[in-house]
This record gives structure tokens, sequence and C-alpha cells, in this order.
């Protein structure tokens, strides 16, 4: 047992933050309406997320300085508040996606406006950021609603009974036409490199040193392991559960139909739960991670105590309330969308991360291999495809 929650720590926020309502709304659309056809994404997503954040947690022990501090020191004040305010758009449009999730678990299940709901979940999340032990509730929170949502998935997988000779018979690396923003959408959820680079943050939050590094990334592969577990069984589920029956997915309703199979009726209500539980711990670790690192870009410094810090992360929580309200009426769409969004300012961020860990005065600390120098390039080639396929299909196609 001390083994096993060994690994419970910053690598779990980094799943959690990542595993928002955005990755359940997407996994569920894509099992829905194309079967298991894209599935053979999720190893992929893992992959070069999980390279990412080994890197990132490297460069957090290696150097007492924050990451953005490295890239102004390195490249200039200028390239380091570009991408920090990079970051803290990514955080924007994934928190829009969190307060849509937040605020649909209650307007669909009691039938009223989403508004107060998403304001007075919006106004705890603040409140909690005046704790003096925030760090260590918002670790807990998480860890636990992690938890429940690879519980309750795994669960209802097993009495789906999917269909695995068509899963393998779909295994083929294609994208079927009409789910390419899904593609996106499903990919910007999954490899989410704003995750993998606040992942140096919360290793030197954490105060770890270099001396257990080795357990340190183990830890930072499982919380990825269990992101893509979970958002693969959503998938499945979907292909499994709402694809015979012909549900595209446009409410969370629909969603919940996929937990059909083993709590019946009490499906809907159960998949709120789990909503609520995706939402609410990526709303608490998103507005952390934008709100600290854009007052780390700006010079107000990283740490959560600071006055100014947590007013960024109360920003970051407005911005998402307020795109959440306005734009509510089309809330899983929105969150696709949302999702697709972040995709183009990837590239740049990733660049950046692979430039400091490519760096001279990284070499002795950082001891990168070849292997995960080539799947770091390979990772951020992706990326860069991505964006341009993303500014294709937004403003040319």
């Amino acid at each position: 047992m001390k083994k096993i929650f060994a690994l419970i720590g910053p690598g779990f926020i980094t799943a959690a933050l990542v595993l928002g309502p955005g990755s359940l709304a997407v996994a569920s659309k894509i099992g829905a309406n194309f079967e298991y056809q894209l599935l053979w994404v999720m190893p992929l997503c893992v992959l070069f997320m999980g390279v990412f954040t080994v890197v990132s947690t490297r460069i957090g022990l290696a150097s007492e300085i924050s990451l953005l501090r490295q890239i102004h020191l390195t490249y200039g004040r200028w390239v380091a508040i570009v991408i920090g305010v990079g970051l803290f758009m990514v955080a924007a449009s994934f928190q829009a996606g969190n307060s849509i999730g937040a605020g649909m678990v209650f307007s669909e299940t009691l039938a009223m406006s989403s508004a107060p709901w998403i304001i007075g979940i919006s106004a705890i999340a603040i409140f909690l950021l005046f704790f003096k032990t925030f760090f260590k509730i918002l670790e807990k929170v998480m860890i636990g609603m992690v938890i429940l949502m690879l519980v309750s998935f795994m669960l209802t997988l097993v009495i789906s009974n999917p269909d695995l000779s068509r899963l393998a018979e779909q295994f083929t690396f294609e994208i079927p036409n009409g789910s390419e923003m899904l593609t996106l959408a499903l990919v910007a959820s999954s490899f989410s490199i704003a995750g993998a680079f606040y992942q140096s943050y919360l290793v030197q939050e954490k105060g770890w040193t270099k001396a257990k590094s080795r357990s340190h990334e183990r830890e930072g592969i499982t919380g990825i392991v269990i992101l893509g577990v979970i958002t693969s069984t959503v998938l499945l589920v979907g292909a499994s559960v709402l694809f015979p029956k012909g549900i595209a997915v446009n409410s969370a309703t629909e969603m919940g139909m996929a937990l059909e199979p083993i709590f019946g009726s009490y499906a809907t209500k159960v998949f709120m739960l789990g909503l609520f539980a995706a939402s609410f711990s990526s709303l608490l670790g998103n507005a952390t991670l934008g709100g600290v690192l854009i007052s780390d870009a700006l010079g107000f410094g990283m740490k959560l105590e600071s006055i100014k810090v947590r007013v960024m992360v109360m920003l970051v929580i407005v911005i998402g309330a307020l795109v959440a309200i306005v734009f509510g009426n089309l809330p899983v769409e929105l969150i696709v969308v949302a999702q697709g969004l972040t995709v183009i300012v990837s590239p740049l961020i990733g660049l950046l991360l692979l430039l400091i860990a490519f760096g001279k005065s990284a070499k002795k600390e950082m001891e990168l291999g070849i292997g995960l120098k080539v799947l770091m390039i390979l990772g951020w080639l992706i990326l860069l495809f991505l964006a341009m396929a993303n500014g294709y299909n937004i403003f040319i196609k």
C-alpha cells in the first residue's frame, strides 16, 4: 500500500486538471458516432504526454528556478511573457468547458438555468484559494475525484462487454470522414502540453529533490496512464452502449445513458456525479495552472500564498464562468470547440519546453537519452501538424 500511495501526488493532479468535462464529452461523442475507429489515438496521446511530463519533471528537479524564469533568462522577458499568455489562454479555454460542465450537471438534472450554479461553484473554488493549506486541499480533492471517475467507468466497461473482434477490426490508424474536429479535440484534451509544462511547477511546489527522481517520474507517468485509461474507457463505453442505439451525444443526459448497463434508471444521476467530479477537479487545477503561469511570466512569482498569484487564479475562474454563462446554450458543442482551439498555441509552448530541455546548460542535469529526444521531437511535430490542421478548419475551410 505504501508503494501505491507513493505514486499519488503531482502526477495525479496533472491527470485531474487535464481530465475535465471536455475529455468526457469528446470521448463519448467519438464512441457514439464513430465506434472504435479513433481508439488508436489514445495510446499515442499517452505516450507523448508521458514523455513531455517526464522531461518537465526533470526540469523542475534540476533547477532551483521556475521553467518560465529559465525561459526569461535564456530567451528574454518577452518570450517568457508570450509563453505565459499562451498558457493562460489555454487555461481560459479549458476553464470555459469546466464551468459549462459543472453548471450542466445541475441545469439538466433540475431543469433550470445553469448560470446560478456556475456562479456558485466558481465562488466555492475562489473561496478554497484562501486556505493556507490550499495545495494539500487541491491534491486531496483531485486525487479523490480521479479515483471516483476511474472506478465508475471501469465497472461500466466490464458490464457493457465491448465487441473485441470489432475493436481489433477498426484499429486501423485512420481518421474517418467527419471526425476531424473531434480528433483534434481528443488530442487537445489528452495530450495537454500545458499540463506537462505545469508538471515542473508542481514538482517544485511539492519541494521534491533530485534524490528520488525516478520515483517522481513514475508518479507522473502513473497519472498520465490513468488519464488515458479513463478517457479510453469512456470512448469504449460510448462505442459499446451508445453507438448501437444511434445516440449522437448532444447533452450530458445522453452521455449519462452510457452507464445504463450497470446503473439502470440511475445512470444519468451517477454520470452527473462523475461529470461534476471531472468539472470541479479540473476547474480547480486548471485555474491554478493558468494563474500561476501568467503570474510567473509577469514577474509576480509562482507561490500560491502570494495575493497577486491568487488574483490571477481567480481571473481564470471568472473568465471561465463568464464564457460559460454567455455561451451555455450549446454546452457539449462549445466544450468540443474549446478543446480544439487550445491546439493552436500548443506548438509554441512545446517548442520552448523542448529548447530548454535540449539546451547546453541542461545536458548534464537532464540526462536525456536519444529515445526521449526523438519522442519529444515527434510529439512536437504532431502538435505543429494539429495546429496547422485546426487553423485550416477554423480560418479557411
